[in-house]
């Protein structure tokens, strides 16, 4: 339309009124089609010039984006209202994040958010920020937004789906796991039973008290053993229970580290340490995230019988929050890694095989994702990925 209005510019003087008339008409038509386009599509699109004020903006945009009455009062007045798009936001996060990329000039970004409809269900929201162009010049910001609650709602009933599943599996675990000592109890049960049963046919002496106590402890031992396994198993399949607080994460590792030492120099194994200098707050549960840490250490000693160097990160990438653990241990083959979080698989002589479900339930518990990446005879990198709160994310170019 921009080229179709500049070649009329240049022909005005020539046109008669009629003609005028008739441009004048198509220019609207089009106007009108385009205006039908932006009506139509399911996205909701907000246009704001170079200043951040609105001046266009479509019916899904306005109902997706939580604005003040009084920009629907202007709009409604045909008047454009003289403010910038983040004073007219009726979300602190959302406007946050629109004031920090007109201060940083960042565009083509986007971010998810969550509200609150008047019904108290949650709306899950992208909303992403890109170049309004013309004639090769930025002249505003198109902000997209995409209610992506379906999605959402979509990927937590697969992840139901997929916990259902597990569930499934654990259960076939503890019940192969229960046979064992079922089986040494129900031996020893008639070992007993037959000893009294022999000693009453002949009038001989019921076993003495030594006797009777070995194979009773071994029951008891068995016993023990049955209830760890219910223990854990109920471990595994409960929610668990995370007080999420504003913690420094970087401060929890330093006063932690300390515990490692004394095993990792008995091991003859290297720490070494790479934190940012002045870390932002993470929501965290500070004795999970302790736990955390101790599960993912011990997988690395386990790993370098050897010796080795361990190195603990934490760092800033992308807006998000990574802490990686490190070894030069043995490494693990790809169906090991496909399997590592799976509850009750270990590949040790010794332990449950649920060191490393806790891990990813707590990291899931805390809104963040882990992965590992291992190469056989080089050594394995467990990468943890935890979101930084919008209100610490106001903070990122000082800290950084």
């Amino acid at each position: 339309m921009n080229a179709f209005v500049k070649r009329i510019s240049k022909k005005i003087s020539k046109l008669s009124p009629d003609q005028i008339q008739q441009l004048f008409n198509q220019l609207v038509e089009e106007n009108e089609s385009l205006f039908s386009v932006l009506e139509s599509i399911s996205t909701g699109l907000i246009i704001c010039d170079e200043k951040w004020k609105i001046t266009q903006s479509n019916k899904v945009g306005d109902r997706l984006l939580p604005l003040k009455a009084r920009y629907y009062e202007s709009k409604q007045a045909d008047l454009q209202c003289d403010e910038e798009i983040w004073n007219l936001v009726d979300d602190e996060d959302i406007a946050s994040f629109l004031q920090k990329a007109s201060n940083e000039k960042k565009i083509n970004i986007s971010e998810e958010f969550i509200l609150k409809t008047p019904a108290g269900a949650a709306r899950y929201l992208n909303i992403s920020l890109l170049p309004l162009v013309q004639n090769k010049k930025l002249c505003g910001t198109i902000i997209k937004i995409d209610d992506i609650t379906e999605k959402r709602n979509q990927e937590t009933l697969l992840h139901r789906m997929e916990n259902l599943a597990s569930l499934t599996n654990l259960a076939a675990s503890v019940a192969h796991e229960i046979k064992n000592p079922l089986g040494s109890i129900s031996i020893y049960i008639q070992l007993l039973q037959k000893s009294i049963s022999k000693a009453r046919a002949t009038d001989e002496k019921i076993p003495d008290e030594k006797f009777l106590e070995k194979y009773l402890d071994i029951i008891n031992q068995e016993i023990d053993r049955l209830n760890n396994i219910i223990v854990d198993f109920l471990f595994a399949v409960r929610p668990i229970s995370a007080e999420l607080l504003p913690e420094n994460p970087v401060k929890i590792l330093e006063s932690y580290i300390d515990f490692f030492k004394p095993e990792l120099n008995e091991k003859n194994i290297i720490l070494k340490t790479d934190f940012i200098e002045k870390s932002p707050k993470i929501l965290l549960d500070e004795k999970l995230f302790k736990q955390v840490m101790i599960n993912l250490v011990q997988n690395a000693i386990v790993a370098m019988p050897e010796g080795g160097t361990l190195t603990i990160s934490a760092k800033i990438k992308d807006d998000k929050y990574i802490i990686s653990v490190t070894d030069n241990g043995i490494g693990m083959d790809e169906n090991t890694v496909s399997r590592v979080f799976e509850p009750y698989f270990t590949t040790k002589v010794t332990g449950t095989g649920l060191g490393l479900t806790m891990v990813y339930k707590v990291i899931k518990e805390f809104g963040g994702e882990i992965e590992v990446d291992s190469i056989v005879g080089e050594g394995t990198t467990f990468k943890i990925t935890l979101p930084i709160p919008q209100s610490e994310k106001r903070l990122l170019p000082d800290i950084i």
